[in-house]
């Protein structure tokens, strides 16, 4: 065997041995939230392997089989699956609500403070958070609770059944990646990121979960390589897409990028698809549906954390309605940007060179795009949201894409007092870290790219 084809297997296998090795350093851990110096550190190492690979694959030197790729994504997730979460306590409301759900208690009816249940569900009452305030997570997300609570093993029958629904993400993008004519190793960017592992099999948080039927919908749009899709392919899509905003709200940020996606003549069919469920979903809780919609309201005017922007414009303005305002401004300005470049690389194609590789990718930049402008723009930034950029990485993993989803775990660093003290204190200096790493990842190459053209014009 020649030392040319040697070379880049020992890299890759290298690099894979990193991966899994920093993972189960983590792993090993008996207290993640005490050990974040090390979380950091090892999430960094995985991200730079991921980053590496990147490097790699785009020279041709990374080739991995669909089958390499999903059994490793099991085992880091097997990995973090017995372990009770420790990073954020999200999931006992999951267990909550789906108790609730299945003993035919409307979740929204009453807070979980002052719910009436059996004594079976008062120990789980203890490890809810906010139980002052009714769930706030949708109608779709409520069902999957239920659905989670049926396997009757507690936090590991709902940590099982959400990594589940996240390998099924991993195995809709090695489809999407084939359709799209990209290479499958990709799918790492995503199916080995520390967010997906950390932030789903370890706290088990429903963001993965919606994410799945963002990609489904997608899938359908562009499963065809004959002909755009149909009107069953399109309302199936619109469907996913309304089931996917009902677990978590935002994917309804993706919805004018999917519509300039859809052949004109079958837009009425994905609106009909993602109507459809949303109304179904509605009027399955129609009767407190208002007790969210205030939780919701609270969780806008009250809640913060890790967000530069708000910060500063709310010490600038002494408002912090004033600064939602304005960050709530530039994200539609941004979005709306984004949407008409989107708008202007389908302009003229066909319903069939809608479904090709060329429109897919442009979608899939464009939802990178808000998910990425929604993350720096955003009061409240929990590193579990960034899932919801980390899920395009494999279609759209720029410098600041990249920067941003390793650098959301420095947010960790507020667990270290909590846990100890019970004090819940940010420190500046990460917030500014976490939101102008990504900022400067970003602009620098961009920067180098123009002075190199800059100076390629001027004549000699």
């Amino acid at each position: 065997m020649s030392s040319h084809n040697t070379k880049p297997r020992v890299a890759r296998g290298l690099l894979l041995l990193i991966v899994v090795g920093a993972f189960a350093v983590l792993a090993a851990q008996a207290q993640l939230r005490l050990a974040v110096p090390l979380l950091v550190g090892g999430t960094t190492v995985v991200s730079m392997a991921l980053a590496v690979l990147l490097y790699l694959g785009e020279r041709g030197r990374v080739g991995w089989s669909g089958t390499v790729i999903l059994l490793v994504a099991l085992l880091l997730r097997l990995l973090f699956l017995a372990a009770p979460p420790q990073l954020s306590d999200d999931l006992y409301r999951y267990l909550w609500d789906g108790q609730q759900l299945l003993r035919g208690a409307n979740p929204y009816a009453a807070a979980p403070a002052v719910a009436s249940v059996p004594a079976a569900l008062d120990e789980l009452r203890r490890f809810v958070n906010h139980s002052e305030l009714v769930t706030i997570y949708p109608p779709a997300a409520q069902l999957l609770f239920a659905a989670g609570s049926l396997l009757g093993w507690g936090v590991l029958g709902m940590k099982v059944f959400l990594v589940f629904l996240d390998l099924g993400s991993c195995a809709l993008l090695l489809r999407l990646l084939d359709r799209l004519a990209l290479p499958r190793w990709r799918a790492v960017l995503y199916a080995w990121h520390p967010l997906p592992v950390l932030e789903i099999a370890s706290s088990g948080h429903i963001d993965g979960a919606g994410l799945l039927f963002v990609l489904l919908s997608c899938y359908w749009l562009l499963g065809r390589e004959d002909r755009g899709p149909g009107a069953a392919r399109c309302a199936l899509a619109g469907a996913a897409l309304g089931w996917a905003g009902w677990v978590k709200l935002f994917p309804f940020a993706f919805l004018p990028g999917f519509l300039c996606l859809v052949p004109r003549g079958r837009r009425l069919a994905f609106l009909g698809g993602v109507g459809g469920v949303s109304t179904v979903l509605l009027l399955l809780f129609h009767h407190h549906l208002g007790n969210l919609a205030d939780t919701l309201l609270v969780y806008a005017a009250r809640w913060e954390f890790a967000g530069l922007g708000f910060t500063v414009l709310r010490n600038l303005t002494g408002s912090g309605v004033a600064a939602r305002g304005v960050l709530a401004g530039v994200f539609v300005a941004v979005a709306a940007g984004l949407l008409w470049r989107l708008h202007g690389e389908l302009r003229g194609l066909s319903p069939r060179e809608r479904a090709c590789d060329g429109p897919g990718r442009s979608l899939f930049r464009f939802c990178a795009g808000v998910a990425l402008a929604f993350l720096l723009l955003t009061p409240t930034l929990h590193p579990w949201y960034a899932l919801s950029l980390a899920v395009f990485l494999p279609f759209a993993a720029g410098p600041a894409s990249l920067v941003l989803c390793g650098a959301v775990f420095l947010t960790y660093g507020v667990l270290i007092p909590y846990a100890l003290l019970g004090q819940w204190v940010e420190n500046p200096v990460v917030t500014a870290a976490v939101c102008l790493a990504p900022v400067a990842a970003g602009l620098i190459p961009w920067g180098l790219r123009h002075w190199a053209g800059a100076r390629r014009a001027q004549p000699t």
